[in-house]
């Protein structure tokens, strides 16, 4: 399974809003952060944010921040939202699809992948991250 860049980039702001300073940050310093344009990220922010993940906060001294604890916060979850389409292969279109073996293989490796990814919180996925990946942020209790 190979995840879109858009979910890539999901992760990614939440694993930076995780370990931000007094857990707030900016769209302008995750994407400098990350190098990504402040269009996409504006993009993934306002989806994170109206799925309940983000909390935005206008005016001074705003920004983003987490909707609730990194701990409540399952990558699976996040997955499940950002993904448009969650299958192994594209069998819609395929002419042996009714027959084949295949499909139903691929729909179980599928359900194990999602189910591991459900397993994992962020607090979990930031946990696991290399000692310094953050060096601007502190680190998550």
């Amino acid at each position: 399974m190979r995840l879109t860049r858009y979910t890539d980039y999901a992760l990614r702001i939440l694993l930076h809003t995780a370990t931000a300073p007094d857990g707030r940050t900016s769209i302008a310093a995750i994407a400098e952060r990350h190098a990504i344009s402040k269009n996409h990220v504006m993009k993934v922010v306002n989806q994170l944010a109206n799925d309940g993940f983000l909390k935005t906060v206008r005016g001074r001294g705003g920004g983003l921040q987490l909707a609730r604890p990194a701990e409540d916060i399952r990558i699976g979850e996040v997955v499940r939202r950002t993904e448009p389409e969650l299958q192994a292969a594209d069998c819609g279109a395929c002419m042996i699809r009714a027959g084949c073996g295949l499909t139903p293989i691929l729909g179980d490796a599928m359900r194990a992948f999602i189910e591991t990814l459900d397993r994992v919180t962020l607090a979990e996925a930031v946990r696991r991250c290399e000692p310094g990946l953050f060096p601007l942020f502190g680190e998550l209790g």
